[in-house]
C-alpha cells in the first residue's frame, strides 16, 4: 500500500456540551476505532494503534460497492448490536479479538458490523485533513454511498437533545465537533469533545474469586507510575455469559499466584485466587469516588491491551 497509515485525531473528554453554530453533535458509538485506507489498488483497514484488521473485517473492504474515489482514507468506528438492537462493546469484541484468521467466516455469521463513518481525511492522492470539518463533511456525503455495511454518521445541531436521546437509550455519550476544525493527525484538541453518558475504564485483573467451581467475581487494578499495580474494585457482573466466565475459569490456571499483585490491600478478600496481572477487561461503572472502589462495576468484554498501559490518571 502506497499510503502510510496514520494515528487518528482524538477528542478529549468533557462534562459539558458545548453551544453555539459552531458546533455539531454526533452519536458516540460503543466499538472500535477503524481508518479504511484505498490506494487505488488495495484496501486495508488499521485500528488507532496502527494495528492492521483487513482479515478481521472483510465486510468493509469492497470499496467500489460505496464509493467511486481512486483513493481514500476513511476515518469510523466498527459496531455490532446486541440483542435487543443497541451497539455492544462486547459483541465487536467478538470480531475485533479474533486472533486466527480461519475463524473469521464463521465468526462474521454470528456477529454481523457495521462502519459509521464520520470523517474523510484523503481523497484522490490529496490530503484534505486541513480543509474545515465542514467541507470534509459535504466532501463524505458526496463521495460514499451507504449500504448494508456502510453508514455516514448523522448530524445533530443540539447537543442537549441528542444526549438526552443517548441517555434514554443507555449509549455510550456524545462526540461535540467545531465545525471549522481541521483533523489534526495524531493529535487531541478541545475542537473535538466527548461527552460520556457512563464512565469506563481498561483495568487488568489481578485476581478473581469463584461460586461452585467457577469464576464469579474478578479484582481489578491499575498501575501507577512506577508500575505498582493498585487495586480498585471487584466487579462480577455485567455482559459475559455462563460460558465466557466457564472458558475464562479454565484460561487463568497457568495465572495462577501466591502472592497477592496488588500493592495496597483489597477489601474482602477471603477465598481470593490471586493472578499473574497480564489480563485485560474494560469495565463501565457509575462514580469513582477518591479513596474508594469503582461504584457499580460492570464487565464489558475483555481487551487485548498492555497491562502497564492501563494507569492511574493522575
Amino acid at each position: 500500500m502506497n499510503i502510510k497509515p496514520i494515528i487518528p485525531f482524538e477528542p478529549v473528554a468533557s462534562d459539558r456540551i458545548p453551544d453555539g453554530s459552531e458546533w455539531i453533535f454526533q452519536i458516540k458509538w460503543d466499538g472500535v476505532r477503524v481508518l479504511s485506507y484505498f490506494d487505488g489498488q488495495e484496501v486495508r483497514l488499521f485500528n488507532r494503534k496502527l494495528n492492521e484488521r483487513t482479515r478481521i473485517f472483510p465486510e468493509l473492504t469492497n470499496i467500489k460497492s460505496f464509493t467511486n474515489a481512486e483513493s481514500i482514507i476513511l476515518d469510523g468506528e466498527v459496531i455490532a448490536l446486541d440483542s435487543e438492537g443497541n451497539p455492544s462493546f462486547h459483541e465487536v469484541m467478538k470480531r475485533d479479538g479474533i486472533r486466527r484468521v480461519d475463524r473469521v467466516d464463521k465468526v462474521k455469521q454470528e456477529v454481523p458490523i457495521s462502519y459509521m463513518i464520520f470523517d474523510i481525511i484523503y481523497l484522490d492522492g490529496n490530503w484534505i485533513h486541513d480543509y474545515p470539518l465542514e467541507k470534509r463533511l459535504k466532501i463524505l456525503h458526496e463521495v460514499v454511498q451507504p449500504n448494508i455495511f456502510i453508514q455516514i454518521v448523522p448530524i445533530e445541531k443540539d447537543g442537549e437533545v441528542l444526549f438526552e436521546v443517548v441517555k434514554q437509550h443507555g449509549l455510550e455519550g456524545i462526540v461535540c465537533k467545531n465545525l471549522q476544525s481541521k483533523y489534526e493527525i495524531d493529535g487531541k484538541n478541545s475542537n473535538w469533545m466527548k461527552v460520556k453518558n457512563y464512565r469506563d475504564v481498561i483495568a487488568v485483573i489481578g485476581g478473581v474469586t469463584y461460586r461452585n467451581g467457577i469464576v464469579n467475581s474478578m479484582l481489578l487494578g491499575l498501575y501507577d507510575k512506577n508500575e505498582q499495580l493498585h487495586f480498585i474494585g471487584h466487579a462480577g457482573t455485567g455482559k459475559l455469559t455462563r460460558e465466557e466466565w466457564v472458558t475464562f475459569t479454565r484460561a487463568i490456571e497457568p495465572l495462577r499466584i501466591d502472592g497477592r499483585p496488588f500493592v495496597n490491600k483489597p477489601d474482602r478478600i477471603k477465598d481470593v485466587q490471586w493472578l499473574n496481572p497480564i489480563l485485560t477487561v474494560k469495565v463501565q461503572f457509575i462514580e469513582w469516588p477518591k479513596g474508594h472502589s469503582l461504584r457499580q462495576p460492570s464487565i464489558q468484554a475483555f481487551v487485548q491491551l498492555d497491562p502497564k498501559s492501563c494507569l492511574i490518571q493522575e
